[in-house]
């Protein structure tokens, strides 16, 4: 019951926003009552946290498999956004604004726990498209795993970008687009404008 309530959690919040959906609204959406909830998370704090963290490691787990199937470095760039923008298809307002406005511990901890479980997917990507000469040899691989780490978070900045669900993927792929170009080899470039055709919105 634990699991089916993180994962109906993690979906409401990320559809209606953090700060509007109730322990109620969860619980008539799953036909249990409020108390069956409350066995498992003490308080509505402690649900977001946790069906945030159980989001991120469904996330996590589909991005290794996406790593596993042999794509080049290029290609698994834009398998991965397939991953986020299905995840976040039907958020009409920022899921990273709401936490980072109403819940600021949990956004600091979800920032900080992220960027732990992601930046050695990153910089594998980025040694990967080295060896198979579609990155630049003398890219500095650290600033570059937070460089692009810092691009993809910053899409969903309501300061800097209107966010919506019809915005939001458009968004993702331009900023694919931009970390590539900035690392690729003209191999990589022409594999770059392949993926952009395919994936064209």
């Amino acid at each position: 019951m634990k699991e089916i309530i993180l994962k109906k959690a993690g979906e409401t919040f990320l559809k209606y926003g953090f700060k509007s959906v109730t322990m109620d609204d969860i619980a008539n959406d799953l036909g249990i009552s409020k108390k069956t909830i409350y066995k498992h998370f003490k308080n509505k704090v402690e649900l977001v946290d946790s069906s945030i963290s159980f989001m991120h490691q469904s996330a996590y787990n589909m991005v290794l498999c996406v790593c596993d199937k042999g794509y080049n470095a290029i290609q698994e760039n834009f398998e991965i956004k397939k991953i986020f923008s299905e995840l976040f298809k039907n958020s009409d307002n920022s899921p990273m604004y709401q936490l980072q406005k109403y819940y600021p511990e949990t956004y600091t901890k979800i920032i900080k726990d992220e960027f732990s479980m992601f930046k050695d997917c990153i910089l594998k990507n980025i040694e990967k498209g080295i060896q198979e000469g579609i990155y630049r040899t003398n890219l500095d691989k650290e600033l570059t795993t937070k460089f692009y780490f810092s691009l993809m978070m910053s899409v969903h900045d309501t300061n800097l970008y209107t966010y919506n669900k019809n915005t939001i993927s458009k968004l993702e792929l331009k900023a694919l687009e931009y970390h590539i170009r900035a690392i690729a080899t003209l191999k990589g470039i022409k594999i770059l404008e392949e993926q952009l055709e395919i994936n064209a919105i």
